[in-house]
C-alpha cells in the first residue's frame, strides 16, 4: 500500500514539474522577439484611398491590416503619421486614437488592425483636391510607409435652413443638406444644370404651400440628388436620405433631367393647390433605388414624360387618394434586389383610411381619381401582378392604358387598349438600373403610337437619352428608343 502511495506521489510530482516545464517553454517562446534587420512587415494594401470627402465632414472609416509573416514576435518601435498632430488623418489602434504609438508587438503569424479617418479643411477651390499623408512603420531599423490619399471637395452646406427668398443653387460646388431645407411660402428654389445635391441621413428638401421648385437639368448636365456617403459601397444603396417633398399647396413645380436615387421616397407630392398648372411636371428623370416609393403622389396632379421609376422596396409609382395623372413614354420597372417586395410596381387608389390610436379603421375618405393616363409606357417587374387598383365606388376611378407593355393579369380590361401583356421587354440590365432596350427582339420596339407623342404637354420627340423617336416605323415603348447602327 505504501509503495502504491509513493508511486502516486512521484507521479503527481512528475506531472507538476512537466506542466511547469511546458509553461516555461511557452513563456520562452512568447518572449522571443526577432531583432533581425531583414524582417519586414506586410500590409493589406500599399495605399489607403478615400473617395471624395466633403470639407469639414469626417470620412467613413477605412482599415489597414498589418501582417507579421515571421515565426517570431516582431516589435514595431514606432507607428506614426508623417504629418504628426497637424495631419488631417486620424488613426486608431485597439480602440485608442493617437498620432503615434511606440513598441507595438505582433506575434508570429499574426496581424494588427489599424483604422483610419480623415477630415478635410475647406479652401477656396471649387474642384476636388487631393489631401495626402502617410503612415510610417519603424521595425528593427527598417522604415516602411503606407500612403493615405483622400479627394477633398468644398461644398455649400445647409442645416435646417428655411428659404424666405428666391434661391438659386448653381453647379459650382456640391450642395450638402443636413436635417432639412424648406422653401418657404411664395418663394422658389431654382437648381441649375449640372448641380449636385447630397443629403445626409434622413435629410429632406421640402417645398411649402404656394412655393415652387424648379430643377433645370439638361441631357448633358443632369441635376443629381443622392446621399452624402460617396464610398463605392454606397453608390447604389437605398434608404440613405429622406425625400423631396412637394407639400400640400406647393405649385408649378418642374423637374427636368434629374437623377434622384438612394432615398426612402424619391418624390412625395401632396394635395394640389389653387394653380391651374400641374403640381409637378416631371420630365427626363430617373428615380432609382428607394426603400419606399419612387414617386408617391397623393391627391395631386402630375404630368410625367420620359421618366424611369425603378427598383423600389414598395411601389415604384404610388398614386393615392385620387388626383389627376398623365404618364407618357415612362418606364416603371421593379426588380428590387434587397428584400422581397410585397407591393406592385404601380398602385392607384381613390380613397384613404382614417385610423384611431389603436390602428383601427374609423372611416374611409373618398376622392376622385379624375384621370390616370398611361401612354406608350412600360410597367414591368419580377412579380406576376405589377398593377394594383384599390377603389371605392364612392368616388370616380378613371384610368386608361394606351399602347403599353404591362405585366398584369388584367388582360381583359376594356380600359387597357392597344397594349402588350406579359412579354419580357428585354431590358439591358434592370437590376443595375439600365432600362434601355437590349435588342430589336424586344416587344416594346416600334409598339408605340405617334398620337401619344403629338398630344403630349411635354416634348417627346426625343427620348431620355436625346435620341429621336420619329425616324423609324413607330416609337418604342418606355423612356428609351432603341438605336441600331
Amino acid at each position: 500500500m505504501r509503495n502504491n502511495l509513493s508511486n502516486i506521489l512521484i507521479l503527481k510530482v512528475f506531472l507538476v514539474l512537466f506542466m511547469a516545464g511546458l509553461t516555461l517553454v511557452s513563456c520562452d517562446k512568447e518572449e522571443v522577439i526577432t531583432t533581425d534587420p531583414s524582417v519586414k512587415l506586410s500590409f493589406s494594401t500599399d495605399t489607403v484611398i478615400f473617395d471624395t470627402v466633403f470639407s469639414t465632414i469626417g470620412s467613413a472609416t477605412r482599415y489597414l491590416m498589418v501582417y507579421n509573416s515571421n515565426k517570431n514576435r516582431v516589435k514595431i518601435s514606432s507607428v506614426h503619421l508623417a504629418g504628426g498632430t497637424s495631419s488631417p488623418y486620424e488613426i486608431n489602434i485597439d480602440g485608442i486614437p493617437a498620432a503615434q504609438w511606440n513598441d507595438l508587438e505582433i506575434p508570429g503569424g499574426d496581424s494588427l488592425f489599424i483604422f483610419v479617418r480623415v477630415t478635410v479643411d475647406p479652401n477656396d477651390e471649387n474642384n476636388p483636391f487631393i489631401v495626402s499623408d502617410s503612415l510610417v512603420f519603424e521595425t528593427n531599423g527598417n522604415v516602411q510607409d503606407i500612403d493615405l490619399v483622400a479627394y477633398g471637395q468644398n461644398a455649400h452646406f445647409y442645416t435646417n435652413a428655411v428659404y424666405q427668398m428666391d434661391g438659386i443653387w448653381e453647379n459650382d460646388r456640391p450642395h450638402v443638406v443636413y436635417g432639412f431645407v424648406i422653401v418657404d411660402s411664395s418663394y422658389s428654389l431654382t437648381i441649375r444644370p449640372g448641380a449636385r445635391v447630397y443629403f445626409h441621413k434622413d435629410a429632406v428638401l421640402a417645398v411649402a404651400n404656394e412655393a415652387t421648385l424648379k430643377v433645370e437639368g439638361t441631357c448633358e448636365e443632369p441635376v443629381s440628388f443622392q446621399g452624402d456617403r460617396l464610398e463605392e459601397d454606397y453608390q447604389e444603396l437605398p434608404g440613405q436620405w429622406g425625400t423631396i417633398w412637394l407639400t400640400a399647396g406647393s405649385r408649378n413645380n418642374e423637374i427636368d433631367h434629374a437623377i434622384i436615387k438612394n432615398a426612402v421616397i424619391g418624390i412625395r407630392v401632396d394635395t394640389l393647390g389653387n394653380s391651374i398648372q400641374p403640381t409637378l411636371k416631371l420630365s427626363n428623370t430617373q428615380i432609382l433605388n428607394m426603400t419606399g416609393y419612387g414617386l408617391q403622389a397623393l391627391g395631386s396632379e402630375v404630368v410625367a414624360a420620359n421618366c424611369v421609376f425603378a427598383n423600389c422596396g414598395e411601389s415604384a409609382v404610388f398614386l393615392g387618394i385620387g388626383g389627376t395623372y398623365d404618364f407618357r413614354h415612362c418606364t416603371i420597372g421593379n426588380y428590387y434586389p434587397y428584400t422581397a417586395r410585397q407591393t406592385a410596381s404601380l398602385v392607384m387608389t381613390n380613397y384613404y383610411l382614417l385610423l384611431n390610436d389603436m390602428g383601427q379603421v374609423t372611416d374611409t375618405i373618398a376622392r376622385d381619381l379624375s384621370q390616370a393616363f398611361f401612354g406608350n409606357c412600360i410597367v414591368y417587374g419580377n412579380k406576376t401582378e405589377e398593377i394594383t387598383m384599390a377603389r371605392t365606388p364612392r368616388a370616380e376611378f378613371n384610368y386608361l392604358f394606351d399602347h403599353c407593355l404591362l405585366r398584369t393579369t388584367k388582360t381583359s380590361d376594356p380600359l387597357i387598349i392597344g397594349s402588350i401583356f406579359n412579354e419580357d421587354p428585354l431590358f439591358t440590365d434592370p437590376t443595375s438600373n439600365d432600362y434601355t432596350l437590349d435588342t430589336v427582339l424586344s416587344p416594346a420596339v416600334n409598339a408605340g403610337w405617334m398620337e401619344i407623342i403629338n398630344s403630349s404637354l411635354i416634348n417627346l420627340v426625343n427620348d431620355l437619352n436625346n435620341n429621336n423617336r420619329t425616324l423609324d416605323a413607330a416609337p418604342d415603348l418606355g423612356a428609351y428608343e432603341l438605336i441600331t447602327r
